[in-house]
């Protein structure tokens, strides 16, 4: 609101001060007329989410609802901020969510949705399908993004977002970045020589129960994309998996991703007992990467991937 009452003011000043500014002026605010008449133009518009349901939407949404960290940050990114009313308990990025209003965690607050009145409410393949139904039954429109298992599929959660937001454009801006810090990541790795690439285990949960990465998981991706080898990537998704099995596998290279909620993480792998033969601890390569980065599968997807490069391979990647 500050802003728009700025702008105003030195608009005035603007026009009162300089007869060749309005010239200006009205350029720009012809410019506005056409973004607007733009977005019209792309509603209304039915998109199929990931859970098969055709969503209709009218006209171009104004207030947004988004129960997932990973679909708040590609919003973001498609500077959708202002439409944004409420998150989730778990939002972090950007700092502009300290600012919305909070609708829960692992268990929604429904009610809540509802009370904010939104027109769109943007959910994952993943969320409470009990609470996605109250919702729809309340009448709002409720779009479900996949869970992405790849890199490709975060391009597709770029494109069903901005489709049923009018933000197409943004989307492809958006999306082209992400390639490129990709590209680049995979320049870097294929300077890797064959003898050289370590095996990584990636841990993203601790004892008493071992939580790691498999197959068909965009971190599995991100690993192979630096030039590393998953030793778990013969089980399926998020596989628990025992001690017995880690040892055997001797990984090089281990990282854990839960040090933000569990002290001293990496003092606590290292001193594992059973655990002194392998060549991580070995070689004290045991190394926290940020927990946000390397999990949600969004825009910030490149940074992760060189936080988990620079691990692996500092000599490689290390700026």
């Amino acid at each position: 609101m500050k802003k728009s009452w700025l702008a105003l003011g030195l608009t005035a000043v603007i026009l009162a001060g300089c007869g060749t500014e309005e010239t200006g002026n009205s350029k720009k605010t012809d410019e506005n007329t056409e973004t607007a008449k733009e977005e019209t133009a792309a509603f209304p518009v039915t998109v199929t989410g990931a859970d098969k349901q055709e969503v209709e939407i009218e006209a171009a949404p104004k207030r947004i609802v988004t129960l997932m960290p990973s679909v708040t940050e590609i919003a973001f990114e498609l500077n959708l901020g202002d439409q944004i009313v409420g998150v989730t308990d778990n939002d972090t990025y950007p700092k502009e969510v300290n600012e919305k209003e909070r609708v829960g965690g692992m268990e929604l607050n429904v009610e809540k949705v509802l009370s904010l009145n939104p027109d769109l409410v943007l959910a994952d393949i993943s969320t409470d399908e009990k609470a996605i139904t109250q919702i729809r039954d309340a009448g709002i429109d409720v779009l479900v993004s996949s869970e992405a298992k790849s890199i490709d599929q975060i391009y597709t959660s770029y494109e069903l977002i901005s489709e049923a937001t009018g933000t197409q454009e943004e989307a492809q801006k958006d999306i082209e970045t992400v390639k490129e810090g990709i590209a680049a990541i995979e320049e870097k790795a294929s300077q890797i020589k064959e003898e050289d690439v370590k095996n990584v285990y990636f841990e993203i949960a601790g004892p008493p129960e071992i939580y790691s990465v498999g197959k068909n998981t965009f971190i599995n991706e991100v690993i192979e994309l630096v030039g590393a080898n998953n030793v778990m990537n013969t089980e399926e998704g998020w596989p628990k998996v025992s001690e017995e099995a880690i040892i055997e596998k001797n990984p090089d290279t281990i990282l854990l991703n839960y040090g933000w909620y569990v002290e001293n993480a990496t003092e606590g792998v290292l001193k594992r007992q059973g655990w002194e033969n392998i060549a991580a601890i070995q070689n004290n390569e045991v190394f926290e990467v940020d927990g946000d980065l390397t999990s949600r599968p969004g825009p910030r997807i490149v940074q992760g991937a060189e936080q988990i490069a620079e691990a692996i391979y500092p000599d490689v990647f290390a700026k």
